[in-house]
C-alpha cells in the first residue's frame, strides 16, 4: 500500500501555482499526476493536501540542538520535533556541544540519538579544531569517515590564518567543506550587541561590522589559494556581502548563507534590554540589512538558514550583558518569510522555496530538496493563508528565546514527512 496526497499546490521553476497529486511509494515520489481531478486512490492511504502548498521538505544548514552537554536548552528528540514542526525534513547541526564534535565516538552519538527520535534527518558538521580552541586540527578523515559533512569551529572563529588554510588544504584533500563562523575575536571581546545607536544609548560595549569581515576576506584568500569550497556562515554585513560578491567574481568557490532575522530585524528594532534580540553576529544597521537582503536575491548569499540557537529563560534573563547569544528559528522561519517577503511582493514564492530547499542541496551536493518523480518523499505541506500570531508558549523546542513573539503570520507548515513517513502533522 502506498500514499497519495493529493490536492496540493506545487510552485513551478515559472512562478505558476498547479494542482497536483503525489503517489508515495517505498519512501519515493512514484507518480505526479497534475490537474483538478484526482486519480483513483482506491487502496491506498490518502493524505488531503487541498489548497495547500506542497514543497520539498526544507533543508536547514546551520542548527544547534545542543545535545550531548546542554539538554536543558534542547535535545536532539526536541530540536528535530520542532524542525520537523517547522518544516524542516533535513537539518545540519553545529559542533558547538560538550562534547565537542570533534571525534567519531561523538558523532555517532548525533546519529544515533538522531535516528531513534525519528523527525527530522540530521547531517552533523565536526569540529576544525580539537575542542573548538584553535590549537589543533582534528582528525578530518576519521570524522568523514564517521559521517560529518563538513567541518567548523561555529561559535568562534579560528583565529589563526595559518591553522585555517591548513585546515582548508586538508579538507581540500578530502573532499568535504570548510563552513566558516568569521570573528576576530581582538574586536568583540565583552561586547553584546552590534556598534551604533542602541550601544551607545545604553552604555554597552558593540560590535563592529568588520570583526566578522575581516575574517571573510582573509578566508577568501585562503580558499583561493587552496581550492577548498568555503561557506561563510550567516552574513549579516554590506562589508561581507561585497567580499563574498567579489570572491565567486573572481573564480573562488565561496558559498554562504543568511539568516531570518538578519533579514528582517536592524539594532533600530531593538526594543530595549530584552535578551531574546541578543544573538551572534548582531543584528547590524538599516544598511546592513538592505546589503543582505540584496546578496541573497542577486545569488551572492546562496541559502537561508535559521541558526536555531535555543536557550532556556533563566539564561536569558541574565540580560542583554550576560545572557548568551543566540534565537530559536525552527518553528518561524517560512512563515516570516513569506509573510515579510512573499506576501508583499518582493520575493516570488519559487524564490523563497529555492533558497530553502534546492539551494542548499546543491551547494553541499544533498541528494534532496526538489518535488519530481523518483526523488526521495522529503515533502513539507504549507497552509499559505491561516494567520497566526508566533507564541512561543506553543514550541516543540524547549526553549522560547525569541523576538517575534505576536507577530501575525501566514505561511505556516501542517505536515512533514521524510522518506515517505509522516513526522508531524497538525
Amino acid at each position: 500500500m502506498g500514499i497519495w496526497m493529493t490536492g496540493g499546490i506545487l510552485a513551478n521553476a515559472n512562478n505558476t501555482l498547479e494542482t497536483a497529486h503525489l503517489f508515495i511509494d517505498n519512501g519515493r515520489i512514484a507518480r505526479i499526476v497534475k490537474g483538478d481531478t484526482a486519480p483513483d486512490t482506491t487502496g491506498h492511504e490518502v493524505i488531503d493536501a487541498s489548497g495547500k502548498l506542497v514543497s520539498a521538505g526544507l533543508i536547514d544548514m546551520h542548527v544547534h540542538l545542543r545535545e550531548p552537554g546542554f539538554e536543558h536548552k534542547e535535545t536532539i528528540a526536541t530540536g528535530t520535533a520542532s524542525a520537523a514542526r517547522g518544516g524542516f525534513t533535513t537539518i545540519a547541526c553545529m559542533p558547538n556541544t560538550r562534547p565537542v564534535i570533534d571525534t567519531a565516538d561523538t558523532v555517532r552519538y548525533v546519529l544515533d540519538k538522531a535516528e531513534a527520535a525519528g523527525r527530522s534527518r540530521v547531517l552533523p558538521y565536526g569540529c576544525i579544531t580539537k575542542n573548538e580552541l584553535g590549537r589543533e586540527l582534528t582528525d578530518f578523515a576519521a570524522l568523514k569517515k564517521a559521517g560529518v559533512i563538513g567541518y567548523t569551529d561555529d561559535g568562534v572563529g579560528v583565529q589563526s590564518a595559518q591553522m585555517m588554510k591548513d585546515a582548508m588544504a586538508l579538507a581540500k584533500s578530502i573532499g568535504l567543506p570548510i563552513i566558516a563562523h568569521c570573528e576576530d575575536n581582538t574586536l568583540v571581546e565583552g561586547a553584546p550587541v552590534s556598534e551604533g545607536e542602541f550601544a551607545k544609548k545604553h552604555g554597552l560595549k558593540g560590535i563592529p561590522n568588520e570583526s566578522e569581515a575581516i575574517h571573510v576576506g582573509r578566508d577568501i584568500l585562503l580558499a583561493e589559494a587552496t581550492g577548498v569550497h568555503y561557506h561563510v556562515c550567516h552574513v549579516s554585513t554590506e562589508m561581507s556581502v561585497r567580499l563574498i560578491r567579489h570572491g565567486k567574481q573572481i573564480g573562488v568557490n565561496v558559498t554562504s548563507e543568511v539568516c531570518p532575522h538578519h533579514l528582517l530585524l536592524s539594532d533600530e528594532d531593538i526594543p530595549g534590554l530584552d535578551a531574546n534580540w541578543k544573538m551572534n553576529p548582531p543584528l547590524r544597521t538599516p544598511r546592513d540589512v538592505q546589503a543582505v537582503i540584496e546578496g541573497l536575491e542577486d545569488g551572492t548569499i546562496d541559502m537561508i538558514v535559521t541558526d536555531h540557537a535555543p536557550h532556556s529563560a533563566e539564561e536569558k534573563a541574565k540580560g542583554m550583558q550576560l545572557a548568551p547569544f543566540g534565537i530559536v528559528g525552527f518553528e518561524t522561519a517560512f512563515p516570516l518569510l513569506y509573510t515579510k517577503f512573499v506576501k508583499t511582493g518582493r520575493w516570488t514564492l519559487r524564490f523563497l522555496l529555492d533558497k530553502m530547499t534546492v539551494k542548499p542541496a546543491e551547494v553541499f551536493g544533498l541528494p534532496w530538496g526538489t518535488v519530481e518523480e523518483g526523488a526521495e518523499a522529503d515533502l513539507t505541506v504549507i497552509d499559505l493563508d491561516t494567520e497566526k500570531e508566533v507564541d512561543p508558549a506553543k514550541f516543540l523546542s524547549k526553549s522560547h528565546n525569541t523576538p517575534f513573539i505576536g507577530w501575525k503570520l501566514q505561511g505556516w507548515p501542517v505536515l512533514t514527512m521524510v522518506a515517505g513517513k509522516v513526522v508531524w502533522a497538525d
